[in-house]
């Protein structure tokens, strides 16, 4: 599957759904941040690959698009944990003893590099166990 944007399915949303994201989004974040309070920015930054309205985005796609459409997604969402993790990783390395423009960078260089490596990886993989079984 290619990534594609669909501009149609923000008409479909409900007001109320769009809140139950933005809801969940800021218990996820709020937990992140107490986490951190408790043990540290370390451990805390490791919460920060966790996509925090994934939970919510994937119940509601789930009922409009179907289960299938939901699975999907939450193979993405892990990609880009991934890739968050990945830029975490390099700017916790590269911060401190490159300027932060060089830092940010490195960082952002290798979260593209990171997703787009596994998406690519997963992808192909599945397209070629399609093309066996055609």
């Amino acid at each position: 599957m290619t990534p594609a944007v669909d501009a149609g399915g923000l008409k479909r949303c409900k007001p109320w759904e769009y809140a139950v994201r933005f809801l969940l989004g800021g218990v996820i974040t709020a937990a992140t941040g107490l986490v951190t309070h408790a043990w540290g920015p370390v451990i805390g930054g490791l919460f920060l690959g966790f996509p925090a309205i994934l939970p919510a985005s994937l119940t509601l796609v789930k009922e409009h698009d179907g289960r299938a459409k939901a699975v999907d997604d939450a193979r993405g969402g892990r990609l880009g944990s991934v890739g968050l993790i990945a830029f975490g990783a390099v700017l916790t390395l590269a911060a401190g003893r490159w300027p932060p423009v060089i830092s940010l960078s490195a960082a952002s260089a290798a979260w593209i590099a990171i997703d787009v490596g596994l998406w690519f990886l997963c992808y192909r993989k599945k397209r070629a166990r399609g093309r066996r079984r055609a």
